[in-house]
């Protein structure tokens, strides 16, 4: 009997060594599914790995064609690798600048077209302009063409396998959805691939089948009465808590089991936070708040970002002081010198302290001359004629970095709102002054993921976005922003 009892007992011995070491095969595999963040952002890895590999093909692209326009006894001299690097560095950059790596991005194939061309086109000339100032990096007038032609025509190739057999098909996290009620509806009601692109959904688990269901009944699964064997058999990475009620046989000792497993558990605003890059705000309850990390003051980042602010906005003004002139000139003749050219108005910055923003004049001179606030709509009339130009291209926002030298502003940030508006948002929901922790920003996380608002809901909405830039901003996350601002901006994206 010892005997029996000895086998068994290193049968589940074995048992156990082998789960534990696919346990932790699963931990060590698993940042390298979905998202996870770099410097406290959620980046894609699919994504991320596309990024690594274009760069290297550009890489070999631009190494291959300087190789090939040498001469017979020439060879490539490691003082020449700068001319090979530049216009590598570049295009990857204004890649990155066309959301060509943003999981938000749902354009067509003419859509990615245009983007890769326009990325490929401002990275050369870049190239150019840079070759002329610094002629150590120039690699020969016949070199650049032939390197953007080739680049474009591997780049359009690489995108096309990349959507067909890899993108929101590979490298996705596995999740199990525990709940079935109104909470795990909202995960339920996603459908759009760009919200779902790094994720599996394998189904929702109903704990109570007394309970109503608020799910798709297809999508609904039985666990079996053991809800660690169920997600093990189906290799589930992850488990999203998205019940309506806890207090009601939450299965604390199952979902213990599973974390220990290498299972992750994790709260479905979380899940929000990571998957859409915003605070679901229909979801929160204030201890998520209290206990979430992030929002969380730090002497150094503010010192680094005041610090970029400037160093920025001084080499932007010089940039664009060419536009800026253009733009004065432009409204002053329109106007016949009887208007302003810029324009003051009162807007709510950090701690809700009041400041006056430096824009463009872009509507008539009596746009409110009734004195009630109104937010701008679709094909306003009281926008000029220049004032609709340089609203599509943003120029009348570039007086606006006089705002970020003086320290109203920063880059980045919340947008400011007038102060009429923030105290009806303000009772709209009692979170909207959570915005003013953080100087207001010329561009922002919510002008990026959200539309034009023009409403108190789409206030409210591009509030999620604020509260998740409030969360996690960081200098990386700043960058990252500035870049993608470009595209706005060319593409005219949520202009009005």
């Amino acid at each position: 009997m010892d005997k029996v009892n000895a086998r068994y007992d290193r049968s589940d011995s074995a048992r156990e060594s082998v789960e534990s070491r696919a346990s932790a095969q699963r931990v060590k595999l698993r940042f390298c599914h979905g998202k996870f963040r770099v410097f406290g952002h959620y980046v894609h890895a699919q994504f991320l790995l596309l990024a690594f590999f274009e760069f290297a093909l550009l890489g070999f692209l631009s190494y291959s064609v300087h190789f090939s326009f040498l001469k017979e006894g020439e060879r490539l001299l490691v003082s020449d690798f700068s001319s090979v690097l530049l216009p590598v560095v570049l295009v990857s950059l204004n890649l990155c600048a066309m959301g060509l790596y943003d999981t938000r991005q749902r354009q067509g194939l003419v859509g990615v077209l245009s983007r890769l061309v326009v990325a490929i086109v401002i990275g050369i000339s870049l190239t150019v302009v840079i070759n002329y100032f610094f002629p150590y990096t120039y690699g020969g007038y016949a070199v650049l063409p032939v390197t953007a032609l080739v680049s474009l025509a591997s780049l359009m190739l690489v995108r096309a396998l990349f959507y067909s057999f890899i993108d929101g098909k590979v490298l996705r996290r596995r999740i199990l959805v525990l709940g079935t009620g109104n909470r795990a509806s909202y995960i339920d009601k996603l459908r759009r691939k760009a919200d779902m692109r790094g994720v599996d959904l394998v189904g929702f688990i109903q704990l109570n089948p007394a309970d109503e269901s608020f799910v798709s009944k297809e999508r609904v699964v039985s666990s079996g009465g053991c809800i660690r064997n169920f997600a093990m058999l189906r290799d589930v990475d992850e488990i999203v808590i998205a019940l309506d009620d806890r207090r009601v046989k939450f299965p604390v000792k199952e979902l213990l089991d599973c974390r220990m497993s290498g299972i992750d558990v994790i709260d479905m605003l979380d899940f929000f936070e990571r998957e859409r890059g915003l605070i679901q705000l229909d979801l929160l309850q204030p201890g998520w708040l209290i206990f979430a990390k992030g929002f969380s003051p730090d002497v150094f980042r503010a010192f680094k970002k005041r610090s970029v602010d400037m160093l920025v906005s001084l080499g932007l003004i010089v940039v664009f002081s060419p536009f800026m002139l253009l733009t004065a000139l432009a409204i002053f003749i329109e106007s016949r010198g009887a208007g302003d050219i810029l324009y003051r108005q009162k807007r709510v910055g950090r701690n809700g302290h009041d400041f006056d923003v430096i824009k463009f004049r872009s509507m008539r001179t009596d746009a409110e001359a009734d004195g009630k606030a109104r937010w701008a709509t679709e094909n306003d009339t009281r926008v000029t004629v220049v004032g609709n130009f340089i609203r599509k291209y943003r120029l009348d926002e570039l007086p606006q970095l006089w705002n970020v030298l003086s320290g109203d502003m920063s880059l980045v940030g919340p947008r400011p709102e007038r102060p009429e508006f923030v105290s009806r948002l303000n009772h709209l929901n009692s979170l909207y002054e959570e915005r003013h922790r953080l100087s207001p920003g010329v561009t922002g996380w919510a002008q990026l993921c959200y539309p034009y608002g023009a409403s108190d809901a789409d206030s409210i909405q591009k509030l999620q976005y604020d509260l998740y830039y409030i969360k996690n901003h960081s200098i990386f996350l700043d960058m990252y922003i500035l870049i993608q601002t470009v595209e706005v901006v060319l593409f005219k994206k949520g202009s009005r």
